[in-house]
């Protein structure tokens, strides 16, 4: 069954690189796009938005699935399966972080280095750990800032919501109303393969894509920040 569900797997991803290909022979137009939110013409549902932006960046290894209303009730194992990931530690997901203690003048994500907010991708394997993502930011920016000017908490539904346009389990870096600045779980980035799924814009919606194509387009800041 697991030489299957591999060839089942591999099968997907080739359709879909094929479906990539084409979409990125067709007219696309002058207007660039970046990793922020930006209209595209003709679009009309969000896989659609997402992949356009995605191809547009050089990102060619990746694909949307559609799952049920009840995904996020069944087991890890369960999720790997009607996705095809490779193995339960390749399912990831997106939180906003907000920094609470940050001083009056941060207010925005202008400053990548010292942003009111952050992305952070990390697996649902893992415990994310807050405190590790403090004293990065903290040697980031050389000491420069106090380090109790740094105090990461989950932000509220609202806030991520206004902010990434995406809702709560829809999360995913590509696309974002606002560019916040991204933190990947160095747990991810030496995943093997390097494939892995997070979320896809919305509720149903997943997007797996091939790390090295995502940290080469993201550029996120790559943190050891969690803990089986």
């Amino acid at each position: 069954m697991e030489s299957l569900a591999d060839l089942e797997r591999i099968q997907t991803r080739i359709l879909q690189q094929i479906t990539n290909l084409e979409l990125c022979l067709l007219p696309t137009g002058d207007t660039p796009l970046s990793a922020a939110s930006t209209a595209v013409a003709d679009v009309t549902t969000t896989e659609d938005r997402l992949s356009s932006i995605l191809l547009r960046n050089g990102v060619r290894d990746f694909c949307f699935k559609r799952v049920a209303s009840d995904y996020y009730d069944w087991p890890l194992e369960a999720r790997r399966d009607v996705l095809g990931a490779a193995s339960i530690h390749h399912l990831c997901k997106s939180i906003v972080l907000v920094n609470t203690q940050a001083p009056s003048n941060v207010t925005d994500c202008s400053d990548r280095n010292n942003s009111k907010y952050y992305v952070v991708v990390v697996q649902y394997t893992a415990r994310f750990n807050a405190e590790t993502v403090k004293n990065f930011l903290y040697t980031l920016n050389d000491g420069k800032i106090a380090k109790k000017k740094f105090n990461m908490r989950l932000a509220p539904e609202e806030t991520s919501i206004k902010l990434t346009g995406f809702e709560h389990n829809g999360v995913t870096c590509v696309g974002m109303k606002t560019d916040i600045p991204v933190i990947l779980d160095e747990a991810i980035a030496k995943l093997n393969p390097d494939f892995f799924w997070l979320g896809g814009g919305e509720i149903d919606l997943k997007l797996g894509m091939r790390t090295s194509e995502f940290i080469e387009f993201v550029k996120p800041f790559i943190v050891n920040c969690s803990g089986a």
